[in-house]
């Protein structure tokens, strides 16, 4: 069959008129199902807000609309005045539009109806470290686009603020070189916000930085951005600011390296990545907040750590007044109060208000809630403290060693975390349950036992816990179980004015700065931080409880001693402990080998917070 020539001029230009209309890049591979408040899907009726960040799309004569619910972190697509198979989507962008995953949510419009929506798909995805851009597609004989929305990021500052209003210039890593040219990092520390600079140039060397969501080890919609190119005749320049901190997307702590080119050569340089510190305990709380999972509520996955980092992440809210942090608080609650098949949560099954067969465990979530309660006053929060301190009631045993709480539900221990615990909770809903008297003589009861029991060696140390014969059993001196009875004794005291309890508070202190069993060289130190040992994901994390009790007693007691010695910890991990990055690990003096994970970073946090404080 032979085809005209004018026919094929028509199909030609047929083919690029259509080309025209079709965005410029290739679509990317299939969407994954991204979950961050909620997962990709919604319905749009349960939005909790909508908004239309960018203008809508005229494509012939139907209204395309893209709709966002920033307190969802999601958007949808509508397309209105439009006809039978007319078709509306989302096209969703990991590397700054470059590249998208097209055709998300695809619909058409049904018979007799004018328009139609899509499901709701998430605009981020920090569980992932990844910031998205969505924007709003149709078809209707055309297919056409909005803009994509947030390509800029905002936090205090915005992306591309002139670095002439920058609070400052820090420069937190070593420059680097290139054919002679110096390319060098700098911070707005106060703002979050970085640059880059080239220096001993020529014209036509190029400055940019990369931005990372986690930690360096991609940088997708973040690479070469504000990129300059020194003009002719001079010797230097530098990129516009660029935030480090997305809000909005739930991403925090986000990583910046400063990177140029020689005029010339094709290969380029970088400096090392690195991340602003606001001040000491946001940039710890920054960082921390890079590993929390914001689908399942909690940083996965130990589940009694992460009872623990939630309280020194509500701690370091209350005492900075910082509260970007706000919503993990109401988003663990959420997630968590269920039951779990063992294995999920923990290798225990949780049987539903954060309660399982180990006691303790429950306690740290008891602890976590009335802190909760504290610094949001939604009683639910202590609604919940009050149940699992109910169940950790039913452990109490005078039938055995005279009293105190069993480890667990097999009640084959007693030990001094529980009944730290224990006593600490008893004394602290007594506090906020008015009229309370029963809690009270719990309190009471309780610490007359722990004094009593055993636990507490005759050099003022805790051990661990008490053998089948209710003796010491000399077990490891844990920094944790000093922390909690120092805490428990201190807010007990301050209830009831009874200075025995204040005296032994103070005893329990004094031990722990000066026995080498846990402080040398006046720094806080684990038996697992010395020579080649390491320390297990549990005791990452017991510095920050001991930090966070002791420092309750320095402020109760306003002893010099005592703030010294807060705030030497935070000087030394901040000094010795910390990457350009600001991760923090276990060894606060920095010795090799270190541990570093969320963990460790926790009990940092509690240590910087409480100096803070």
């Amino acid at each position: 069959m032979v085809v005209g020539s004018r026919f094929l001029d028509f199909l030609v230009a047929a083919v690029l008129a259509c080309a025209a209309l079709v965005p410029a890049a290739a679509p990317a591979e299939a969407a994954g199902q991204v979950c961050v408040l909620a997962c990709d899907t919604l319905d749009p009726s349960l939005a909790r807000q909508e908004s239309f960040p960018v203008p809508d799309k005229n494509l012939n004569g139907r209204r395309l609309e893209l709709h966002v619910s920033d307190a969802d972190d999601m958007a949808w697509a509508s397309i209105d005045e439009g006809v039978t198979g007319d078709s509306v989507w989302l096209d969703r962008s990991w590397d700054g539009g470059a590249t998208w995953e097209g055709l998300l949510g695809k619909a058409s419009i049904p018979g007799t109806w004018t328009g139609t929506r899509t499901l709701m798909y998430n605009v981020t995805d920090p569980r992932g470290h990844r910031r998205g851009l969505v924007r709003a597609c149709g078809d209707a004989a055309a297919v056409g686009c909005t803009d994509w929305t947030y390509p800029t990021v905002c936090d205090v500052l915005c992306d591309r603020t002139d670095a002439a209003r920058a609070a400052g210039d820090d420069q937190p890593v070593p420059s680097t070189t290139l054919y002679g040219r110096t390319i060098r990092l700098h911070f707005d520390q106060r703002n979050a916000m970085a640059w880059a600079s080239v220096e001993s140039g020529a014209g036509g060397d190029e400055i940019w930085l990369d931005r990372s969501w986690d930690g360096g080890s991609t940088w997708p919609d973040g690479s070469s951005l504000g990129r300059t190119a020194v003009p002719g005749g001079a010797t230097g320049t530098r990129t516009v600011m660029y935030a480090t901190r997305d809000p909005r997307g739930l991403l925090y702590g986000g990583a910046v390296r400063a990177c140029g080119r020689a005029a010339g050569h094709q290969e380029g340089s970088c400096t090392t990545w690195a991340r602003p510190a606001p001040t000491r305990p946001r940039a710890a709380a920054d960082a921390l907040m890079s590993a929390y999972d914001p689908y399942n509520g909690w940083w996965p996955s130990s589940w009694w750590n992460s009872a623990a980092t939630l309280t020194a992440l509500v701690d370091f809210a209350g005492t900075t007044g910082t509260h970007d942090y706000d919503w993990v608080v109401a988003r663990t609650y959420a997630q968590n109060k269920g039951v779990f098949a063992a294995g999920v949560r923990s290798s225990d099954a949780i049987e539903g208000h954060f309660i399982s067969r180990s006691i303790d465990d429950s306690g740290w979530w008891a602890i976590a809630w009335i802190d909760a309660y504290d610094y949001t006053g939604d009683s639910r929060y202590l609604d919940e403290a009050v149940t699992i301190a109910g169940y950790i009631q039913q452990y109490w045993d005078p039938g055995t060693c005279g009293g105190g709480v069993w480890w667990d539900r097999e009640r084959t221990y007693k030990n001094a975390v529980t009944n730290g615990q224990y006593l600490w909770l008893a004394t602290a809903l007594h506090q906020r349950l008015p009229g309370d008297t029963v809690w009270l003589q719990r309190a009471r009861t309780a610490a007359a036992w722990y004094r009593s029991s055993g636990l507490i060696g005759s050099s003022g140390l805790v051990n661990d816990g008490l053998t089948a014969s209710c003796a010491n059993n000399g077990g490891t001196v844990w920094s944790y179980n000093q922390g909690l009875a120092i805490g428990a004794f201190t807010e007990l005291w301050r209830t009831t004015g009874d200075d025995s309890l204040l005296t032994t508070a103070r005893t329990l202190a004094d031990a722990a700065l000066s026995s080498p069993a846990l402080t040398r060289d006046g720094v806080l130190t684990e038996s697992c931080d010395l020579g080649t040992a390491s320390c297990d994901d549990n005791q990452k994390q017991f510095k920050g409880v001991f930090m966070r009790n002791f420092a309750d007693l320095a402020r109760a007691t306003g002893s010099a001693a005592y703030r010294s010695y807060v705030q030497k910890q935070a000087d030394t991990l901040w000094a010795q402990d910390r990457s350009a990055l600001n991760s923090l690990g276990e060894r606060w003096a920095g010795a090799p080998p270190n541990q570093t994970d969320w963990r460790t970073q926790a009990g940092a946090l509690a240590a910087l917070t409480a100096a803070a404080g």
